[in-house]
């Protein structure tokens, strides 16, 4: 009985705890590649965000992707885009992606996402990449 008692007690304060939770406490999401393209691929006004270096957006990119690199300006990057759009960053592994993403949904974009583990992780999924031709 006292077991019976504390597994109840012990799933109510769990329960209690997800519940306090708004879906407004997390700032942005991170998605696994299947689920990052499905997301992207719903969204009405998306903007697909490659945070790399310049000279790493040179080789292999996700398609449809600009360009707007972490180390860069990032606030003036975030006055000019609409809070609108939904936003889809990536890098190569997801640790800058990561802090752009918190950056931008702290301004006040509210659909916000990162591709967990990068575009090695992408690439590794047999996602398709792309590479501008240089002339």
């Amino acid at each position: 009985m006292k077991r019976l008692n504390l597994i109840v007690f012990c799933l109510l304060l769990f329960s209690y705890m997800l519940s306090a939770q708004s879906e407004g406490e997390f700032k942005y999401k991170s998605l696994e590649p299947y689920d990052f393209q499905m997301e992207y691929l719903r969204a009405d006004s998306a903007m697909l965000v490659d945070v790399r270096e310049h000279f790493e957006f040179r080789g292999k990119k996700i398609r449809e992707a600009i360009n707007i690199p972490s180390s860069g300006d990032t606030k003036k990057a975030s006055d000019t885009i609409s809070k609108n759009y939904a936003l889809f960053f990536y890098c190569t592994t997801d640790f800058r992606s990561r802090r752009v993403a918190e950056f931008f949904s702290d301004q006040g974009f509210e659909r916000v996402f990162s591709l967990q583990g990068g575009i090695k992780e992408w690439k590794q999924e047999g996602y398709p990449v792309t590479r501008k031709k240089t002339k």
